[in-house]
């Protein structure tokens, strides 16, 4: 394995795509079975951040998810019919401004989306590759177990709509894991440029191929990117985890980031819609 001698990563920041209200049993398992509280909640939470991450590597920019697509509240036709849209009706509540398109929101921070080299998408779900249809000149970086699900007819059914992933001219690139050291209990990771700053982590659980990527600076600390792991980060000491995905690999996967934060106690755990990312992030950076 490589070693950080030197400090490729020339920057971190957040953009955030709009806002986005769920269930508080969406955030926070309490045991009632995800369809009975779909579908009988009246609850929201406060509006949350849809985040997309933004590292500025030597050899290009790196997005960690590309947020939610304008269209899904501009097109009524973005949501499948049926069954499938009323549950997507039910799951969350979005808000987001013409200005929170992902081209417009990387230019507000000086970058242009034609920089982006690449992508590492946390899972499909609409939220997290929203921004796709703007990046078919980027590496786009997924776990394959996550990519097969655009394979099952009922996809959509666990949050897969296929019609706005699997999009003519990407470039998909399956992350492919390699036993690596100086990342316990993290076994493997696909090294993004082989230089060690940057690596994907599996951590299945809310859906089969979700990952998060540990981003290494030298004399700073480490920062795990960790999608929809966990929606606040307070909340994983205490193995508390979403209610959406399977309880056993999501708490598995908690236990993990957990048992890595130990070994490194200025660890930085930044997730997809925890408001505090961006306060956590600075923090991280300065």
């Amino acid at each position: 394995m490589c070693v950080v001698t030197h400090n490729p990563i020339r920057s971190v920041s957040v953009v955030s795509t709009g806002s986005v209200r769920i269930r508080p049993q969406h955030a926070r398992r309490d045991g009632t079975p995800l369809l009975w509280w779909l579908t009988t909640s009246r609850e929201w939470t406060d509006p949350r951040p849809i985040n997309v991450f933004v590292i500025e590597h030597e050899r290009g920019l790196v997005l960690f998810d590309t947020g939610q697509d304008r269209r899904s509240i501009t097109d009524r036709r973005y949501f499948p019919g049926g069954v499938a849209g009323y549950l997507y009706r039910r799951l969350a509540r979005f808000d987001i401004a013409e200005s929170d398109t992902l081209t417009a929101r990387l230019a507000a921070i000086g970058y242009d989306i034609r920089d982006v080299h690449t992508v590492v998408l946390s899972h499909l779900h609409q939220d997290h590759i929203g921004g796709l249809p703007e990046l078919t000149h980027a590496r786009i970086v997924v776990d394959p177990a996550e990519r097969a699900q655009l394979r099952n007819p009922v996809a959509v059914f666990a949050g897969i709509m296929k019609a706005h992933i699997d999009l003519a001219g990407l470039r998909w690139h399956d992350a492919a894991y390699e036993p690596t050291a100086g990342i316990e209990p993290f076994g493997a990771a696909f090294d993004l440029f082989g230089d060690s700053s940057m690596l994907v982590v599996p951590t299945a659980g809310h859906t089969p191929g979700s990952v998060s990527l540990l981003v290494r600076q030298p004399s700073k600390p480490s920062m795990l990117f960790v999608g929809d792991l966990t929606y606040d980060i307070d909340l994983m000491p205490h193995e508390h985890v979403p209610g959406v995905g399977k309880h056993g690999q999501l708490a598995a996967s908690t236990r993990l980031v957990n048992d890595h934060r130990r070994l490194h106690p200025d660890l930085r755990v930044l997730a997809a819609h925890d408001p505090a990312a961006a306060r956590l992030l600075i923090g991280a950076t300065a």
